[in-house]
């Protein structure tokens, strides 16, 4: 009992009573030890201390795990249950990671030997020839402090030191320590527990990512509609305040001016034409030839105030209509523009009219007469 099975060495402590009538002895034990266990306890303790005081614990030099390891190198023995454990745990959190096993003797003379050597070769892939690795994982299942006693070999310690590789311990039980537990970057209680640490939850994972998609769909859906319509209303105004529409109403505003001239000379035409009709007419009734001459003189002098007249509304009218041009071209953007001033439109293309409403690092557009600056503000 208490751990007591056949073949185990031990050292027993009592007193012995010899019977020399019979030849029998007989011992009444009162302490057992298993042979070497406190050797083995001494040689742990020692090499601790002694590595610890190198620095081969300090947190200081424990590197951080990656978050989301793709390929992952396994330190164990290939027919141990230990390697099945792990496999399970990562074919359920993680089926896409790759996975490279290093098979190694994990107990026995000589292990540490093969251990220190898997971390060695993972750290120069090449000689593997497999891509490098993001992660170790070196371990074992449980077993008695002799079973693991490889992982508190000096060797094994400062192969996990020296590795340039993360690299995850996890030997025996979660009772169990070894001395390459303290010298890895993590430790895990059990195989199992080390591939659950080494590698995120798929499942969850898949559902955190499939909320956020939907956040930033939505998220961009509503940016794009609320873009889109400041776009339409940006547009309308820019239609209504545009050059070529102020150009469309001048020019509809010459049209005007233009018809209404032509209705006011035929207007006079026809008046004038009435006139001598009726001056016709009288001439017709007052055949005298003096009245003939005077009214002759009336219709040249008539004749002569309406071509003046209408030479005049004609030169007002023509000096009005170049009134109106230069206006427009004075007014119009394109000759401010050309006078040297220039418009400022900031990214959502609004025109910057006070500076007191710029931030550092805003993007603005300047345009001038000839050309477009782009600049940001400092």
């Amino acid at each position: 009992e208490g751990g007591i099975i056949d073949g185990l060495s031990t050292a027993l402590y009592g007193e012995i009573t010899v019977y020399e009538a019979m030849g029998r002895a007989q011992m009444i034990v009162s302490k057992v030890q298993v042979s070497g266990e406190g050797d083995l306890q001494a040689r742990f303790e020692e090499l601790k201390q002694r590595l610890n005081a190198e620095g081969l614990f300090s947190p200081e030099h424990k590197q951080k795990l990656p978050s989301f390891p793709e390929r992952i190198g396994l330190v164990t023995s290939a027919s141990g249950a230990a390697l099945q454990d792990m496999l399970n745990v990562f074919q359920r959190r993680a089926p896409w990671v790759q996975l490279y096993l290093y098979g190694v003797q994990v107990q026995g003379k000589g292990a540490e030997r093969g251990i220190a050597k898997a971390i060695n070769a993972f750290n120069t892939p090449d000689s593997l020839g497999i891509p490098p690795v993001d992660l170790l994982i070196v371990g074992r299942g449980g077993g008695s402090i002799e079973d693991l006693w490889n992982f508190n070999e000096e060797v094994v310690a400062r192969a996990i030191y020296q590795s340039q590789i993360p690299i995850i311990s996890a030997v025996g039980h979660e009772i169990d320590f070894t001395i390459a537990d303290f010298v890895a970057d993590e430790r895990a209680p059990t195989p199992s527990a080390a591939a659950e640490i080494a590698v995120p939850d798929g499942e969850a994972l898949r559902n955190t990512l499939t909320h956020l998609s939907s956040r930033l769909g939505n998220a961009t859906t509503g940016r794009i509609n609320r873009i889109t319509e400041r776009l339409h209303f940006l547009r309308d105004a820019l239609e209504r305040r545009s050059p070529k529409a102020l150009q469309q109403e001048r020019i509809q505003q010459l049209e005007d001016l233009s018809e209404n001239l032509r209705q006011s000379y035929l207007r006079a035409l026809v008046t004038k034409a009435t006139d001598l009709k009726q001056l016709r007419l009288a001439l017709a009734y007052n055949s005298p030839q003096m009245v003939i001459e005077r009214h002759q003189e009336r219709i040249a002098s008539l004749s002569e105030q309406l071509e003046s007249a209408t030479q005049h509304r004609l030169t007002e009218l023509t000096q009005r209509t170049r009134r109106l041009k230069d206006m427009l071209r004075t007014l119009g953007p394109e000759s401010t523009l050309a006078r040297g001033f220039s418009i400022t439109t900031d990214q959502d293309g609004a025109i910057v009219n006070d500076a007191q409403c710029l931030t550092s690092g805003d993007q603005l557009t300047t345009t001038l007469h000839n050309g477009v600056i782009t600049s940001t503000v400092n």
